[in-house]
């Protein structure tokens, strides 16, 4: 008789209707993942009594509840169902502008694109957003890059190309088309998703399954050590678990093919600085879930969402007084991560921006090595944003250029 191997178990999942009540069998999708140990656990119950024989007679099981750990390698489109949930918003397509009148200039690494009329601003155009550039007659040098908004005003972005190529300059070149790539969420001010997911282990080999219900993503925390693949562990908390000994969710579409995201691939800003000395990067959204029992039922009848916060933690060589300084001052920086799946110019990427972030700390190592800063950060709601603002009032903003 077999034993069950990790190799052939496959994950799959599906937005519920109805909170802990199994998704319909079909449109389910495979997911990728290095691990998943989400489990059913039970609250225990010992008896108290002083018995005659000074023994331990009774034991029971309590409240049900599902827990564990989606463990995985960051690639785009991959995990945005998790990330919107976290962020309580779905992911919804960038701003686009047509029929614009540009003029490109600049030698790098940064250039600029300036249109004859209208204003980025008023067309939904933001800080920390990748775009590209089509049509119009453009030089073939500018058209489908990706470009990440590194500051803008109302008729200029300051742009970055992400993979390093140049820009020609040219212009004014007439009905060209400006797109933010792929979807975006963040942390909204109102209108929050409350989503549910239903999520299967497939144990193929042993023909066995197990579907958990009620799941709930309470936390994405994303690693970037400074050579080797970008991380992402999401725990998750749910409601109760059935098993059978057939699949339950028939014909699950496939799952993404997009690249693993590569901490050497990308941009990071701080305060709109480009940094390249990093050593590591950890990022963290929260957004935790609580329960109670109730008398007569041994599940969680629902969860209830606390606050979505945002912090983490870079590392960086101490290179001048910049970084440190901003801690001792504390003055708030703007941080804007971008992670490509590979160096093309049209690379598929996660993109996160911090709009308002404050440094909790620069302690420095020492020793026979390069000195490194090791620097705590909170991320805050900023003071303003939203529409017709550089950034949006939210205090993490995510864009994927693969999210479904």
């Amino acid at each position: 008789m077999p034993q069950a191997s990790g190799v052939f178990k496959q994950l799959a999942r599906k937005r519920e209707t109805t909170y802990g009540t199994a998704a319909g069998a079909s449109g389910a999708k495979l997911l990728r993942r290095v691990t998943s140990d989400v489990s059913l656990t039970k609250q225990t119950y010992q008896s108290n009594e002083i018995r005659p024989d000074q023994q331990v007679a009774d034991f029971r099981h309590g409240v049900r509840s599902v827990e564990g750990t989606l463990s995985g390698e960051l690639s785009p489109g991959t995990y945005a169902d998790e990330i919107s949930a976290v962020l309580r918003r779905d992911f919804t397509a960038g701003a686009t502008a047509s029929s614009l009148s540009l003029t490109i200039a600049g030698s790098g690494p940064t250039y600029t694109i300036t249109r004859a009329a209208g204003d980025w601003l008023a067309d939904g155009f933001k800080r920390g957003k990748v775009v590209r550039l089509s049509g119009g007659g453009l030089n073939v040098a500018n058209t489908a890059k990706n470009l990440l908004i590194q500051s803008m005003t109302a008729t200029v972005l300051t742009v970055r190309v992400l993979n390093g190529s140049a820009l020609a300059a040219e212009g004014p070149i007439a009905s060209s088309t400006c797109t933010v790539v792929g979807k975006d969420t963040f942390a909204p001010t109102t209108g929050h998703t409350n989503v549910s997911y239903s999520l299967e282990h497939w144990f193929a080999d042993v023909t066995q399954n197990e579907l958990f219900t009620g799941v709930q993503p309470t936390k994405v925390d994303i690693g970037l050590p400074p050579t080797g693949m970008a991380t992402i562990s999401i725990p998750v908390v749910g409601q109760n678990v059935t098993t059978a000994t057939s699949r339950y969710f028939t014909s699950p579409s496939a799952a993404s093919t997009t690249g693993i995201c590569a901490a050497v691939n990308g941009v990071v800003l701080l305060g709109g600085v480009a940094v390249a000395l990093l050593t590591g990067l950890s990022i963290s959204i929260d957004s935790p879930r609580s329960g109670d029992p109730v008398v007569g039922s041994n599940t969680i009848p629902t969860r209830f969402p606390g606050r979505i916060t945002a912090s983490g933690q870079a590392t960086a060589y101490f290179e001048d007084a910049t970084l440190r300084d901003a801690f001792i001052n504390e003055t708030e920086v703007e941080l804007i991560v971008v992670l490509t799946s590979d160096n093309s110019a049209a690379s598929d990427f996660v993109g996160i921006t911090l709009p308002r972030v404050k440094l909790g700390g620069a302690s420095k190592s020492d020793g026979e090595q390069g000195i490194v800063q090791t620097l705590p950060f909170t991320a805050l709601l900023p003071l303003t944003g939203g529409s017709g603002v550089a950034n949006e009032l939210s205090t993490v903003v995510v864009q994927d250029s693969a999210a479904p």
